[in-house]
């Protein structure tokens, strides 16, 4: 596994898919960041990170999804894997919010942003950038967020945590099973089956209970109102916690 590591750029995601286009590269190869510029997240977020304080990384992973309708599969697998990871280090309340943010109890510590290459030969190449608050201690204007520091009262070491994720991801594509790991996702799904605010598209706010996730990786939320069971991709509805 060849690992890549830099001062400083743009984004690890982007940066990945730059050595994708003009080399190449074996499987599992791995970007790590001290600062990243221009970090995003899902659906267009800035995530933003203290320099040489968090674990900003990409991992090319080919040749484990095989159409675009297993996409989620991978977000799944990566999510339990972080997951497992923290496990290991003690980290309390655990869990992921959908589609793919880390948990400890209702703090955000990290997020996964996963970019699909879709061939002409019909193999995918996935870059799957992962961002992990570890040392950072303040979050000025994210009152949600926190980092393995704040929760532990202790430092980590990034480059241990990063051996951690990369063992689990690895663990989990040799050893996969759907079944198990479509189990152990939903088991972990932040706020599974207890009553929750959720806010619509249109911005009308309603009171819910997860249920799980379909294969599609739409949330499925029973509606308190009327009892119906709806299913959600992740521009249609957001969580209020």
């Amino acid at each position: 596994m060849q690992v890549i590591k830099l001062n400083a750029t743009d984004s690890t995601n982007l940066y990945l898919k730059e050595l994708i286009r003009n080399n190449t590269i074996e499987n599992y190869t791995v970007v790590v960041a001290k600062r990243q510029n221009k970090g995003r997240g899902q659906m267009g977020t800035v995530w933003t990170s203290e320099e040489d304080k968090n674990l900003i990384m990409s991992i090319l992973i080919r040749d484990f999804l095989t159409s675009h309708s297993s996409v989620f599969v991978l977000n799944s697998l990566i999510s339990v894997a972080i997951n497992k990871a923290l496990e290991t280090l003690k980290l309390p309340e655990l869990s992921i919010k959908w589609p793919n943010d880390i948990m400890s109890g209702n703090k955000k510590i990290g997020g996964v942003l996963i970019e699909n290459i879709f061939q002409s030969n019909g193999k995918i190449e996935s870059v799957v950038g992962i961002g992990l608050n570890v040392n950072q201690t303040h979050f000025p204007d994210l009152p949600s967020a926190s980092s393995l520091q704040l929760i532990m009262n202790q430092e980590f070491d990034i480059d241990s945590i990063l051996g951690l994720i990369l063992n689990q991801i690895k663990q989990q594509i040799a050893h996969f099973d759907l079944s198990l790991l479509t189990a152990n996702y939903e088991n972990n799904l932040f706020h599974k089956e207890k009553l929750t605010m959720f806010e619509d598209i249109n911005g009308n706010q309603f009171m819910g209970i997860i249920q799980g996730v379909n294969s599609l990786g739409e949330l499925q939320v029973l509606h308190q109102e009327n009892n119906s069971l709806e299913c959600y991709n992740l521009k249609q509805i957001k969580m209020i916690y």
